[in-house]
Parts: C-alpha cells; structure tokens; sequence
C-alpha cells in the first residue's frame, strides 16, 4: 500500500477488513488471500474477475500474462500500471476461487465478494474519470441487461457505454482466437482505450 495516510484513515481501515476477510475460506482451495489495489486519488478504476494462482502467490493483481496483455490494451507499462495514486484494480472475486476441473479453467469468481466489498470500496475512489469492466462477471454485474448477449455482441457496442464504463474481454490466453477472428477489436476499440486511459490519467 503506498500513500500517506494514517493508519486511522477509514480508507486503510477499510482496506484492512477487505485483506482480512476470511468469508469464503472454507471454499477456497489455496485459502483466502483477498487481493485489492488503489488510493483514493486513483483516475481509472479496473474491475476485473478474481486472481490466478501466480496473482494469489505474488499478491500483485495481474502479475501474469493476462497482465501482459492487459498493459498492452492499455498501453501502459509496469510502474504506471501499478501506480496506485493512478490505478485502483478490484476483482468481482477477491481471491482465486480454484480450478474448475471440466472447462480446464478456473472457477468463476466467488458470489460474496462485489455485493460485500465493492458498494463499500467504490466511493472512495471518487476521483475516478474511466471504469473499466474486464471480463464477462465485471460486465454481466455493472451491465445487467447485457446479460443475456454474448461478450461479442456487447463489445461490438461499446461506445453505448461510455462515458461510465468501458468494456472489455478478460486478456486471458483463450482470447487470442477471438482477437484473431475480430480484427475490429485491435483496430477500432484499443486505439480508442489508450485514448481514454491517457485522458483517464492526464
């Protein structure tokens, strides 16, 4: 955690009850280790789905390829990304949930957390100008009436959702079929993204 805020602040006290929250322990394969970043000075805000097993064991969110990648969308590099006077990442999940044995990925995120933590921690970060929701639960949660369209069929929309949220697809390995078979993606909406993430940041 980076700032200087007294340990009395409310903001660290709560960010203390988040990493301390041992709700779901007994569904979690490798334990609770909620994971959360940001100050309140932050200016683009990243929801995203739950950790992987490398984010649990470094406690670094995205410290992965899909992190990579995602920096990559964003054109950002390491230290602005995890800049978190500037950049705030939470999970829809707060812990990795496990491995989902038959999809060969994991399991989706745990249902607890966003009804629990994120209408606690999201005024704080009032200093945000850009919401990005990354993956299918951070758009189906924020975005309920996208429900029931594919993640295709609301990505091809995004300008419908700004200037509240910008959409995206989890930068997960599985996507680079699809950014293959949608050149749009590249073209269209990640030059429009940087765009916004550096007027986001400015």
């Amino acid at each position: 955690m980076t700032g200087d805020a007294s340990p009395e602040d409310p903001f660290d006290r709560l960010l203390a009850e988040v990493r301390g929250c041992t709700l779901c322990a007994a569904e979690l394969p490798l334990g609770p280790r909620p994971i959360v970043r940001g100050r309140p000075a932050a200016r683009l805000l990243i929801i995203s789905q739950a950790p992987g097993t490398l984010v649990h064991e470094t406690g670094l969110s995205f410290n992965d390829r899909s992190g990579d990648r995602l920096r990559q969308w964003l054109g950002l590099d390491r230290a602005a990304f995890y800049d978190e006077a500037r950049v705030a990442i939470i999970g829809m999940g707060f812990c990795y949930p496990g491995r989902d044995v038959k999809s060969g990925g994991d399991r989706p995120p745990r249902p607890e957390c966003a009804p629990l933590w994120h209408p606690l921690l999201r005024p704080h970060f009032a200093a945000v100008r850009l919401t990005l929701l990354v993956g299918t639960f951070a758009i189906r949660y924020y975005l309920p009436d996208r429900s029931k369209f594919s993640m295709t069929a609301t990505l091809l929309r995004w300008r419908d959702f700004l200037p509240a949220y910008f959409v995206l697809p989890h930068p997960s390995w599985r996507t680079t079929a699809w950014e293959r078979d949608n050149p749009w993606f590249a073209a269209d909406l990640v030059p429009a993204l940087r765009r916004a993430v550096t007027a986001a940041l400015a």
